[in-house]
């Protein structure tokens, strides 16, 4: 019953005849003519990023925008979260519409003019600071879309909430932050959000494409970390110890067979990735410990369950049969990304009157994650990815990656997109 309703859904969403009202002359009108803006907004968020819960010039900058635009507007939500609210001239539902705004840790390669050159110190190292994941295009589209709403309130049956959300990339170690954080302080309520929108934009995804999918898209994801005790000794003596460098070389290997022998990947995609190894100070010394620290993506909660439990149990067996010790510490991150299967089919047609029928295409689910995804257990989403990548480039460099690029060119869609998908829902009969 389950899939034949959700199969309904999609073939609502993909063969149902229009029933949204085409982009109106005006409204198309004022968004052509703030594209170079919005690319402006984009340049200058590029080339000043910040991380995780320290997104204060970026703050700053969007709280100016908005309340410029005579909105009212509310700062230090979830620490440095901006949100702003929209009243149409007549009443209604309220929409929130969602964009991330923090970067990541990672230096730029990219030879841009507006190249970031920010360097920082995050959890003790030296880094760069890069929007390597589209943030910044993100916060530019919705600064677009308040700029092009604003002035149409007489089109707007109900109320825009427009959330600019900090930490999506999760907060610094020991802080609260991210969408988690905005929901236990309100930003669903006063006035109560009746849905959700959110997009990502996608370096491998071609400008002009726009992918989505009902039901599960993104991962649940997981933080873990691995303490491996050994018995520190002289490298030339490795009887007189207990290696840990060795023993997290047999649990990384032992994890990756629960993927590969014990997780029944017909039915959804799981990753087990160690990010990080940390152990020892010298060349000739086995250290006394290791730490093992990454990362599970699942799909599927009974896969989650019993990954969780495989390698808890594993990694303590393999430190054992090597003569040492090890302990899991588990962190859940984000939940599984749903998109509401009748939201998705009522505005599937939106997004196919504003990009064309043939550019709005079916996917299947990432194992990447998302935090929209707390807000989407609060309420009704729809998170949909939009087109980055120059069409004809030959390699599309992965997001959390120095090279990373978006094509400027991919944000007028984002910007027609958001906006009508707010009308027609808030003005649907």
């Amino acid at each position: 019953m389950k899939f034949t309703s959700l199969f309904l859904c999609i073939l609502f969403g993909m063969f149902a005849s229009i029933s949204n009202a085409q982009m109106d002359a005006s409204v198309l009108k004022d968004i052509e003519s703030i594209e170079n803006q919005v690319i402006d907004w984009r340049h200058y968020f590029h080339q000043n990023p910040e991380l995780s819960n320290r997104e204060f010039k970026t703050a700053e900058r969007i709280a100016e925008h908005l309340a410029s635009l005579g909105l009212e507007v509310t700062t230090g939500v979830a620490k440095t979260g901006v949100v702003a609210l929209l009243q149409g001239e007549n009443p209604g539902k309220v929409v929130a519409l969602r964009a991330d705004i923090d970067a990541l840790p990672v230096t730029e390669r990219n030879d841009l003019p507006f190249k970031s050159e920010v360097i920082t110190t995050f959890l003790g190292q030296e880094t760069g600071v890069m929007h390597a994941c589209g943030h910044d295009t993100h916060t530019a589209i919705l600064m677009g879309v308040a700029s092009v709403l604003s002035q149409h309130k007489d089109k707007i049956n109900g109320t825009v909430k427009f959330i600019f959300q900090p930490a999506e990339e999760g907060p610094p170690p020991g802080e609260e932050g991210g969408a988690k954080l905005m929901i236990k302080e309100g930003v669903l309520s006063k006035p109560d959000v009746d849905a959700i929108f959110g997009l990502h934009i996608n370096s491998g995804t071609p400008v002009g494409t726009i992918k989505y999918k009902p039901g599960g898209t993104m991962a649940a994801v997981e933080r873990f970390v691995v303490n491996v005790q050994g018995k520190q000794t002289h490298g030339s003596a490795p009887w007189a110890g207990v290696d840990p460098i060795y023993i997290s070389a047999k649990i990384i290997d032992g994890f990756q067979s629960i993927i590969s022998r014990e997780s029944p990947l017909v039915e959804e995609a799981a990753v087990i990735t160690v990010g990080k190894i940390t152990s020892g100070v010298r060349f000739n010394i086995i250290p006394e410990s290791a730490e093992l620290i990454g990362t599970v993506r699942t799909l599927n909660p009974q896969m989650r369950e019993m990954i969780i439990k495989r390698m808890t149990e594993m990694a303590a067996d393999i430190a054992k049969a090597y003569g040492g010790t090890a302990t899991i510490e588990w962190q859940n991150n984000t939940v599984v990304t749903y998109n509401d299967p009748a939201l998705t089919a009522q505005m599937i047609p939106t997004l196919q009157s504003v990009a064309g029928e043939d550019k709005v295409v079916l996917t299947k689910a990432s194992t990447g994650g998302e935090d929209f995804s707390y807000f989407q257990e609060e309420v009704p989403g729809f998170y949909f990815f939009l087109g980055g990548m120059t069409p004809g480039t030959s390699e599309a460099f992965p997001h959390h990656t120095p090279d990373f690029m978006i094509d400027d060119d991919g944000m007028l869609l984002g910007v027609k997109a958001m906006t009508q998908l707010t009308l027609d829902y808030l003005n649907a009969q």
